[in-house]
């Protein structure tokens, strides 16, 4: 069967354009792929059009916005999902405009379709107390304890996304003074943060428990599963939510729902709590908003460090010695497919 502009179009898009001149990371990719694979399912369910035959011209601003209306009330998806894959479909549209100049016009009108304004949720975050409570349930005469308790207090103290505590290196601690933390975030941008003389205790433990070397082995995961790759989203999360439920046994005030990101909302409360300035702490997060980029201010090293302190949650507890325990929907399906 003869490809169509619109499979040829996308199957570059995806594979070479977006990993490679544009630069974006491999959890956006398959964000943008699995809106096309919504978008496809969407076409051939409700359109009877299969994925084999779609154009370049089938792709316009009324099927689009019939699609965005199908994927809120059909699945049900919230305002910022719906308003995700919007992105992704306006990215491409936009792509595709400048390569195939006789859809520039319809193309626009997909570029007009507008986001939808959402309601701001109240902010999820925990006490220091909860927190604490949550660290307390790690078995620390454990070895995967011991890790989960390092993984937990590494993603509070840095403020980490959870993605970026997944792609931690060996390499990207830092032990002399002042203690630090190299962070890759969204964009493949990195930023060092300082992190705490008790998490740096953790990590020394670890890296002795583990031998790890800088010199020999800096490029391999910090923190990995029983195969030793490095741990995913999926199971940063499942470790979390089992200290969370436990911890909920004896602390019934425990929200139900604790995800990864609820650690980096309370560290942020508790810096501003502290009375750390907001400017630094969005610099600390590693938010890239252009509209604030140029009011982010560049705070002295140790002005940081002392900023932070004040928000410190003491997590070194004590800790015994560790050496006791020594087609076109089949190539969106496979694209950026995991080991």
């Amino acid at each position: 069967m003869r490809t169509t502009d619109f499979a040829e179009y996308l199957s570059v898009y995806l594979t070479m354009y977006l990993p490679g001149e544009a630069g974006l990371s491999e959890n956006t990719i398959m964000s943008y792929r699995d809106t096309f694979k919504l978008m496809l399912m969407y076409a051939n369910e409700q359109c009877g059009l299969c994925a084999e035959k779609i154009t370049l011209s089938d792709f316009n601003a009324d099927f689009i916005a019939k699609f965005l209306s199908w994927l809120e009330t059909a699945r049900e998806c919230s305002t910022s999902t719906r308003n995700i894959r919007l992105s992704a479909l306006r990215a491409f549209a936009k792509y595709a405009s400048l390569r195939k100049p006789e859809y520039i016009y319809e193309y626009q009108k997909v570029l007009d379709l507008r986001f939808k304004k959402k309601s701001v949720p109240m902010l999820a975050h925990l006490s220091a107390d909860m927190v604490k409570a949550i660290l307390d349930q790690t078995q620390i005469n454990d070895s995967y304890g011991r890790r989960d308790r390092l993984l937990l207090s590494l993603m509070y103290d840095s403020g980490a996304r959870v993605q970026e505590i997944c792609n931690l290196r060996i390499e990207d601690i830092r032990f002399q003074k002042p203690y630090t933390v190299k962070l890759t975030g969204k964009g493949r941008k990195t930023r060092t943060v300082p992190i705490m003389a008790g998490t740096i205790q953790l990590l020394n433990s670890y890296f002795a428990e583990q031998h790890m070397d800088v010199s020999r082995n800096g490029d391999s995961p910090l923190f990995f599963n029983h195969q030793r790759q490095k741990l995913s989203r999926a199971g940063v999360a499942y470790i979390l939510k089992k200290y969370c439920d436990a911890a909920r046994l004896l602390y019934p005030e425990l929200p139900k729902e604790i995800s990864p990101h609820v650690l980096r909302h309370s560290k942020a409360m508790h810096l501003l709590q502290a009375g750390v300035n907001l400017i630094y702490i969005r610099d600390f997060l590693g938010h890239e908003h252009v509209e604030t980029t140029e009011v982010y201010a560049k705070a002295d090293t140790e002005m940081r460090r002392k900023s932070i302190e004040k928000a410190q949650i003491r997590i070194d507890a004590e800790l015994p010695a560790w050496t006791e325990d020594k087609s076109l929907m089949e190539m969106l399906t496979n694209l950026c497919s995991r080991n």
